[in-house]
C-alpha cells in the first residue's frame, strides 16, 4: 500500500475516532442527569459501552496507519514529535472515558452534567492543535 493510502486511511480513522470522543462525553452528560438503574440510564449505559468498544477498535487501527505513515516519512520532524505527544494525551483521554464509563456502570459517578459538558471540550482542543501541526508543520 502506498503512502497516500496510508494517509487517507489515517485521516478517516482519526476523524472517526474523534467523532466517538466527541459523542461519548455527551452520553455522560445525559447519564449524569438520570438516576442510576433507571430505564434511560440503562439504555445510555449500553450505548456508551458499544461506542467505547467501537472507538477503541478505531483508535487502534488509526494508530497502525499512523505508524505506517511514520515509517514512510521518518521521525526527524519537530512538529511530529509534538503531534505524537498530543496523541499520547488523546489516548489518556480515551482511557479516562473508559474509567468514567466504569464509574457509571458501577453507580459510583459523582460528577455533574456540567463537569461532563466541560470535559467534552478537551478533544476539541487536542484535535485543533493536532490538525494545525499536520497542516502547517511549524517546526
Amino acid at each position: 500500500m502506498s503512502y497516500l493510502w496510508y494517509k487517507v486511511l489515517h485521516i478517516v480513522f482519526f476523524a472517526s475516532w474523534f467523532a466517538g470522543l466527541f459523542y461519548l462525553p455527551r452520553i455522560y452528560v445525559n447519564m449524569a442527569q438520570l438516576s442510576f438503574g433507571s430505564e434511560g440510564y440503562t439504555l445510555l449505559l449500553g450505548m456508551a459501552k458499544r461506542l467505547l468498544r467501537f472507538m477503541t477498535i478505531i483508535a487502534i487501527v488509526n494508530l497502525v496507519f499512523g505508524l505506517l505513515l511514520i515509517s514512510k516519512i521518518g521521525i526527524l520532524h519537530g512538529w511530529l514529535h509534538f503531534k505524537l505527544l498530543l496523541v499520547f494525551f488523546v489516548f489518556i483521554y480515551h482511557y479516562s472515558c473508559y474509567a468514567i464509563y466504569k464509574r457509571f456502570e458501577n453507580g459510583t459517578n459523582n460528577k455533574t452534567h456540567s463537569f461532563y459538558r466541560w470535559y467534552n471540550e478537551i478533544p476539541v482542543v487536542l484535535m485543533l492543535v493536532i490538525v494545525y501541526l499536520v497542516i502547517f508543520k511549524p517546526f
